[in-house]
C-alpha cells in the first residue's frame, strides 16, 4: 500500500512538473547598481515570491522522505528531479557550532528581465515577465555550506554542490536572454539565531561568465584558444581607424559579476531538521564574453535545505 501511494504521488507530481512556469574595470561597471536595486525592492519582491509559492505549489507536493523512497525509473521522465522537496511543520531550529546547511535545493518559479519601457514619450526601466526556454535542468541542488553565529545572527557560507545552471528565458517580443543561474560563494546573513517561520537571510554571490575561455564564436575566436581576429574581415582589424568596431568581439573576456539573493523561511520540520521557504534573486545575464551589455534578471522561487 505504501509503495502504491508513493507511486500515485509521483505521477500526480509529474503533471505539474511539465506545466509551464507562471508567468576587472569593466566588471565593476557591470555591477554598478545591482545591490541597490535589490535593496530597494527586495522585501517587496520577497513578499511576491511568498504569494507565488502558495499559487505554484502542487496539490500533492512530495517531502524529502517520500522522494527518497522512489526508484530511478519512477523519477525518470517525470520532472521530479528538477523540483525541490516540500517541508511540513512550523517549529524552530537553532544551529549549533560546527553544523552545516546541506542538500540545499533552489527552484526558480518565475523570471523577469529588466527592459526600458517607453510610454508617453518617456522611458523607464521595468522588469518584464519572461518565459523559461530551458528544459527541466534549471534547479540548483546538493548545495551545502557552513553555518556560524556572528553577533547573534546566523551566517551561511556556500562551499560546494550543483551551484550553477545555464538557463535561457524569452521576452514577450521573442528576444532570448541567456544567463548562469547560480549562488556561488554565497555569504548570507540572517536576522536571528534560529530558523523559524519569518526568518530571513540574504547576501551576495559570484556570477561567473556564461561561457568559458574554450568557447569559440562563429568566427572561430575564443578567450584562450582559436583565432584572435575575424579572418574574413582583415580590413576592419588592421589597427587603423575602424578597428574599434570589432575590438570587443576579438578580445574575449571572462566577466565575473555579483548577484544578490534574499531568502525567507516559512516551513520548519524539527524532527527531520529541514527548512523551506521562498527566495528572490537578482543578477546580470550573459555579456557574450565582454562584447555586449548584460541585462538584469530577477528570479523568484522556492528553496529547501537541511541542517546537519
Amino acid at each position: 500500500m505504501k509503495f502504491a501511494a508513493v507511486t500515485t504521488l509521483a505521477f500526480a507530481a509529474s503533471a505539474s512538473a511539465f506545466a509551464p512556469a507562471p508567468v576587472a574595470n569593466r566588471n565593476s561597471a557591470l555591477q554598478m547598481s545591482l545591490k541597490n536595486d535589490l535593496a530597494n525592492a527586495g522585501k517587496v519582491a520577497l513578499a511576491g515570491a511568498a504569494a507565488l509559492s502558495i499559487m505554484a505549489s502542487p496539490a500533492q507536493a512530495l517531502t524529502k522522505s517520500q522522494i527518497n523512497e522512489l526508484t530511478y525509473l519512477q523519477v525518470k521522465g517525470t520532472g521530479l528531479a528538477n523540483r525541490c522537496p516540500e517541508v511540513v511543520g512550523e517549529g524552530s531550529i537553532t544551529p549549533k557550532s560546527g553544523q552545516k546547511l546541506v542538500d540545499m535545493c533552489i527552484e526558480p518559479k518565475a523570471w523577469a528581465v529588466e527592459e526600458e519601457i517607453g510610454k508617453a514619450g518617456k522611458t523607464e526601466k521595468k522588469f518584464v515577465n519572461s518565459k523559461v526556454m530551458t528544459r527541466q535542468t534549471y534547479t540548483l541542488d546538493g548545495v551545502e555550506g557552513t553555518l556560524s553565529n556572528e553577533g547573534g545572527n546566523i551566517v551561511f557560507k556556500e562551499k560546494e554542490g550543483i551551484d550553477y545552471a545555464a538557463t535561457t528565458v524569452q521576452l514577450p517580443g521573442g528576444e532570448r536572454v541567456p544567463f548562469l543561474f547560480t549562488v556561488k560563494d554565497l555569504v548570507a546573513k540572517g536576522n536571528g539565531n534560529s530558523f523559524k517561520p519569518g526568518f530571513q537571510m540574504g547576501g551576495d554571490f559570484s556570477v561567473p561568465s556564461y561561457r568559458t575561455g574554450l568557447f569559440l564564436d562563429p568566427k572561430g575566436r575564443g578567450g584562450t584558444t582559436g583565432y584572435d581576429m575575424a579572418v574574413a574581415l582583415p580590413g576592419l582589424q588592421s589597427g587603423e581607424e575602424g578597428d574599434d568596431d570589432l575590438f570587443k568581439e576579438n578580445n574575449k573576456t571572462f566577466d565575473v559579476t555579483t548577484g544578490r539573493i534574499e531568502m525567507e523561511v516559512n516551513k520548519v520540520n524539527v524532527e527531520e531538521q529541514e527548512i523551506g521557504g521562498v527566495f528572490v534573486a537578482t543578477q546580470l545575464g550573459d555579456t557574450d564574453m565582454g562584447s555586449k551589455v548584460p541585462k538584469k534578471i530577477l528570479t523568484k522561487g522556492i528553496f529547501y535545505a537541511r541542517v546537519e
